[in-house]
């Protein structure tokens, strides 16, 4: 089974690679560094999504000679600058949504253009893409953005199951800077202090188990890991 992923320097992608390993299957990965524990286990590629014109030959590098995909994990994204939208200037917007939503669209039509068939697709979506709370800025539009993206995609590529898929709260430096800002000026910040969280590792076992359930909603879905 071959899988193809994003983003797996740290945190959530690194886990998640290190399971699908596990699991039996082949990984091609793409991310700005390859981490010593994922050396010589995996098919690797560097390469910075915020280069839009270069992602697009990174994953033919990477996938030449692949005809099918079993799943395809889009995991890669970035924070920005966390605070009030008329704090964070536009620029900062910019290269958010380009590597937690353009890139993605540069992969999938590169996936489409290289004839490539691919069984499920599940792009890492966030709650913060619903709830738009006080300070997500930047993430909580490109998440938002990518949940629209994924459910266009999903009326184009008819053979192909896709899902956005909110995997909860996740102990990643993502996560540890969130909880490092001002929690009574921004709410959520208390809220997710507060709240349970898994470790990467666990949240990557989660997720996997889940896959099958993810194939009973219609495609183009988002959907919360924490209401399955």
């Amino acid at each position: 089974m071959n899988l193809f992923i994003t983003g797996i320097g740290s945190g959530l992608g690194k886990a998640l690679a290190s399971e699908a390993l596990n699991r039996g299957y082949r990984v091609y990965a793409l991310s700005r560094h390859l981490p010593r524990e994922l050396e010589g286990k995996v098919r690797f590629v560097p390469c910075d999504l915020r280069e839009l014109e270069r992602v697009g030959l990174c994953v033919k590098e990477l996938l030449e000679g692949v005809e099918e995909l079993e799943l395809v994990i889009l995991n890669a994204g970035i924070l920005g600058q966390f605070g009030d939208m008329s704090e964070v200037p536009l620029y900062k917007f910019q290269e958010v949504m380009d590597i937690n939503v353009w890139a993605n669209k540069v992969i999938l039509d590169t996936l489409k253009e290289m004839n490539v068939k691919v069984r499920q697709i599940v792009g890492i979506s966030s709650g913060a893409s619903v709830n738009c709370n006080r300070g997500w800025n930047a993430y909580s539009i490109s998440k938002a953005s990518l949940n629209c993206l994924l459910k266009l995609y999903a009326r184009e590529m008819e053979d192909t199951h896709i899902t956005a898929l909110a995997p909860g709260l996740v102990l990643t430096p993502m996560l540890e800077e969130v909880m490092k800002q001002n929690a009574q000026r921004f709410p959520s910040v208390k809220r997710i202090l507060e709240a349970p969280k898994r470790t990467p590792e666990e949240a990557s076992k989660l997720i996997f188990d889940t896959l099958p359930k993810l194939l009973e909603f219609e495609s183009g879905s988002y959907v919360d890991i924490r209401k399955i």
